[in-house]
């Protein structure tokens, strides 16, 4: 029975892979990666894209998650250049507003994720970005900022979220036939 029962998930997993079931249809914990995934992917490319069209030398990767590790942050871009050596954690959501409390966790020693990655970000010496992507819904288009580290801290900090019209403040992502555009960093 007990293979019976590995079987089906793994065939469960399989279908799921191959069909494009939306992913709402899955609230579950082990497809929030999936869920990411694709707009950690799209800010990867949007990213390389600009680096190859202002001939900056520079390279953004994802940084897979894996189940029991823990991940500091979505995406790097390493460059000899420090203005574009950078961390970028990527926030995709169907609301009108980002929320401290529902879109970043907090880690089995209470420390919240913006705390980590504020972390990470001393550490490392890099330049810190939150990507957020505010889905509309079906049949309506998406919007992307980057949003400085420095004010996701003081939104966070000031226990308040991040609107649309926030973001809007800071670096618009626009949009072509290949995906986001970023016009300046």
């Amino acid at each position: 029975m007990k293979v019976l029962g590995v079987l089906s998930r793994q065939m469960l997993r399989s279908m799921h892979a191959c069909t494009r079931i939306p992913h709402h249809f899955y609230p579950d914990r082990d497809n929030i990666s999936v869920l990411m995934s694709d707009f950690e992917r799209e800010i990867v490319q949007c990213l390389n894209r600009f680096f190859k069209a202002h001939h900056v030398q520079g390279f953004a990767y994802r940084l897979k998650q894996h189940k029991f590790t823990s991940q500091y942050v979505d995406v790097l871009v390493d460059s000899l250049n420090p203005s574009y050596y950078l961390t970028i954690e990527c926030k995709s959501i169907i609301d009108k507003k980002l929320y401290f409390s529902q879109h970043f966790h907090v880690d089995k020693n209470k420390v919240h994720q913006v705390d980590s990655i504020s972390d990470f970000i001393s550490r490392t010496g890099r330049i810190g970005y939150l990507a957020v992507e505010f889905r509309a819904g079906p049949g309506k288009p998406s919007e992307a900022f980057l949003i400085p580290w420095p004010v996701v801290v003081t939104h966070f900090r000031e226990n308040r979220g991040i609107s649309r019209d926030d973001a809007r403040t800071c670096i618009t992502l626009g949009r072509s036939k290949d995906g986001y555009v970023l016009e300046s960093l």
